[in-house]
């Protein structure tokens, strides 16, 4: 019989969940995301005038890096709280500082108006962006896989994954949509705040459905245990991230080291690609969005198919699919770039993202299932946002670097098939964890000592 704490929710419930985390992810990855498309369209001229263009735009690169150097302070206090107050609460209130901070952006000076300090604030309103996206992520994967059916965990938390591609599809789709309708010069002048200050409607609204939904059932499960130990005068919980390098630092150095393909290959085909699609092949602008915004609906499409499908493979080999994928298309696609033409730059991100889809559709479920509950926010968060310091924040910075001094797309081709070796190293020294119980207390006894993680099918065997 299934106890309370791992009996599957009902299916609207779960579904309600689900678009809870879903809405609320879209929105964080709305906003960051739009800066990353903003800093490689605009920010160069409005932030930066004074320099060369391409140097301009690896100043507009350093200050979307910044936002990546936040996000893993952002894990280990999110993380902190996240795994002693509970989920729900860390979620929201990261929802309220990067909608925030955006809004903030689209009511931003620039250089023209108040010279340098300009560039300054917009380095600190993109600190708050990844302070709060470093929080995100880990509580509403875990949110959906705490509450999830565990034989098909791979499949539900696989959707607020899709978040990332939903919020690049509408910060594409709204900046085509302007740049489309607008003349260069209206767009520069005041079109480019227009999406940022619309992420104020979307906040409103994704605070209204993520509070309408429970905290984790898993959790609470936990926190029972614990005050219970403060009752009976039990020795008192490691601090989650004292845990976490105490039992869990091998799972952490996995993750980072799976990270690495997945991060560098996905913002080197949706960011840097706006750089050098118009620069080295000719492309306009219009035509190198619309691109990435068709590619990112299939890749939205895909992500729960691969997320399902590690529920029946397992989590390793459909990572695997997808490491070794995106390292072998990276020659193809920057020559079907160079041909200028929209449908070979089309075929080459679409390919790309489908790559890149098996490789984070089953990450929400494989990081969660890799830690216990009381430090499961902490450890996914710190694995999967200390590796986007290395991997996401200079890959743009990176490319665009190499491409101004080598003047062809080989070296970038290389830097990212040396990412997805090492994570094919990671993912291949990783254990399967498709059948772990979420509700066990290892890798730490209830006396804080160690032992062995379950890898058996003690979920499935709960929920049938």
């Amino acid at each position: 019989m299934s106890s309370p704490a791992t009996a599957p929710p009902a299916p609207a419930s779960l579904k309600r969940i689900v678009a809870a985390s879903l809405i609320g992810t879209t929105i964080e990855w709305y906003d960051f995301f739009l800066y990353g498309s903003a800093a490689a369209l605009v920010f160069n001229e409005l932030f930066f005038p004074d320099s060369d263009p391409l140097v301009g735009t690896l100043l507009s690169f350093l200050t979307y890096a910044v936002g990546f150097a936040a996000r893993p302070v952002g894990a280990l206090v999110f993380g902190h709280y996240g795994d002693r107050l509970g989920r729900k609460k860390l979620l929201v209130l990261s929802l309220l500082m990067m909608g925030g901070a955006t809004f903030a952006i689209g009511l931003m000076p620039t250089h023209a108006t108040i010279g340098s300090m300009a560039p300054i604030l917009l380095t600190v309103l993109r600190l708050v962006q990844g302070f709060a996206l470093g929080g995100e992520w880990g509580g509403a994967v875990l949110l959906v896989s705490e509450h999830g059916d565990a034989r098909r965990r791979g499949f539900w938390a696989s959707w607020p994954q899709t978040g990332a591609p939903a919020g690049q599809l509408l910060a594409t789709g709204v900046l085509a949509l302007l740049t489309a309708v607008l003349s260069e010069s209206a767009f520069g002048a005041w079109g480019w705040r227009i999406p940022f200050l619309l992420s104020g409607v979307l906040v409103i609204v994704g605070l209204w459905i993520r509070l309408s939904v429970d905290e984790s059932p898993v959790f609470k499960e936990a926190l029972k245990r614990a005050e219970a130990r403060k009752t009976e005068n039990a020795p008192a919980e490691r601090m989650p991230l004292v845990a976490v390098l105490k039992h869990h630092w091998r799972d952490v150095l996995v993750a980072m080291g799976a990270r690495m393909a997945e991060n560098i290959s996905y913002y080197v085909i949706t960011a840097f690609i706006l750089v050098y699609a118009t620069t080295s092949a000719g492309v306009s602008k219009q035509t190198a969005l619309n691109a990435v915004l068709i590619a990112s609906a299939v890749h939205f499409a895909v992500i729960p198919a691969w997320g399902a499908l590690s529920d029946r493979w397992g989590r390793r080999p459909v990572y695997l699919i997808g490491a070794v994928g995106v390292g072998l298309w990276m020659f193809p696609f920057f020559a079907l770039i160079d041909t200028g033409g929209f449908g070979a730059l089309l075929l080459a991100v679409t390919v790309g993202l489908v790559m890149h889809g098996a490789m984070y559709a089953p990450q929400a479920a494989f990081f969660s299932e890799m830690f216990a509950t009381r430090m499961r926010y902490s450890g996914a968060s710190i694995g999967a946002q200390f590796a986007s310091v290395a991997a996401g924040a200079p890959a743009p910075l990176i490319a665009t670097a190499l491409l101004s001094d080598y003047g062809t797309s080989t070296p970038i081709a290389l830097y990212v098939i040396a990412a997805s070796l090492l994570t094919v190293v990671a993912i291949l020294a990783a254990k399967e964890t498709r059948h772990r119980d979420l509700t066990d207390v290892s890798p730490e006894t209830e006396d804080g000592s160690s032992a062995p993680v379950t890898t058996g099918r003690t979920e499935d065997a709960r929920a049938l």
